[in-house]
């Protein structure tokens, strides 16, 4: 069996996933697009070793940072080690806040080879490409003032590529579990960790990616990241960066609540933070 635990960042996902792979025999598959990158581990809040508490876990750590990994490459890796897991007797948990990874891989969808030019969409300024973007996507976009990458997402989207069919029909069958807590306790428990990944090195981590000359796509639109690349690049103060990153968090909390809501029959569960066995206890209760 496969059982997907979605929910936005910082809510409680990877906590879930090892207590639950512990009671129901399964391993552990990454579907969040920032994890599958190595030496992005602070800013992505990467499962640690000791965390993992000798659960296997998959699909992170598998990219060169400055290797381009698409939704496609993820599709074809995450159905090849759900396959191989179940062939083994185990159960599977998908668990990551990346929605669209999540959909490309149980579900029948097909990628579409790439067109368009970037010639397109000339009477659109970089603000209205933003706009066009977000009637296919609620995933994190590139910055507004890249309009080269702008231009080709929406090529992408226009013509079928990185566009999951909502009609499309799912190829294993899965248990979708969703985690949320009310507003203000989720922006709280967000500024309260991007605090926490300052204060273990989240500077230094990227500090060691600016020295080494390294701008790809995961940089450029990783929050945490391409904030701190601000502040290195001398556009804004420490303070103003930090900040940037807990808005951009929250900002993408609320999209990936939009994504999965819209996108998924998801059985929610309130994360209980002050005893969180009694959340392990509610989901098991109904999957079990």
């Amino acid at each position: 069996m496969i059982y997907v635990i979605v929910g936005p960042t910082g809510v409680g996902k990877t906590k879930l996933s090892v207590e639950l792979a512990k009671k129901l025999n399964a391993e552990i598959i990454n579907a969040d697009s920032m994890q599958v990158y190595k030496k992005l581990d602070i800013g992505t809040a990467k499962v640690k070793e000791e965390e993992k508490e000798n659960i296997p876990h998959h699909l992170f750590d598998i990219v060169d940072v400055e290797e381009m990994y698409t939704v496609y490459d993820y599709q074809k890796d995450a159905r090849s080690k759900i396959d191989e897991i179940l062939s083994r007797g185990k159960n599977v948990i998908l668990v990551g806040g990346t929605g669209l990874y999540i959909r490309a891989c149980l579900y029948d969808y097909e990628f579409q080879k790439e067109s368009g030019d970037m010639d397109s969409f000339l009477e659109y300024t970089n603000e209205q490409l933003i706009e066009e973007l977000r009637e296919y996507t609620e995933e994190e976009l590139p910055h507004v003032n890249n309009r080269k990458r702008l231009v080709r997402l929406l090529n992408r989207y226009k013509n079928g590529e990185n566009v999951l069919n909502r009609k499309s029909k799912p190829i294993y069958d899965f248990y979708m579990i969703g985690l949320t807590t009310d507003r203000n306790t989720l922006y709280q428990k967000i500024d309260h960790r991007v605090d926490v990944m300052i204060k273990d090195g989240l500077l230094e981590e990227v500090e060691n990616l600016y020295k080494k000359h390294i701008r790809s796509k995961s940089i450029e639109t990783g929050i945490g990241y391409k904030e701190l690349y601000e502040y290195f690049d001398g556009n804004c103060t420490l303070e103003e960066a930090i900040s940037s990153i807990k808005k951009n968090s929250r900002h993408y909390a609320k999209r990936q609540y939009t994504f999965f809501r819209h996108q998924f029959d998801v059985h929610w569960y309130e994360t209980n933070y002050q005893d969180f066995n009694k959340t392990v206890e509610s989901v098991l209760a109904d999957i079990t």
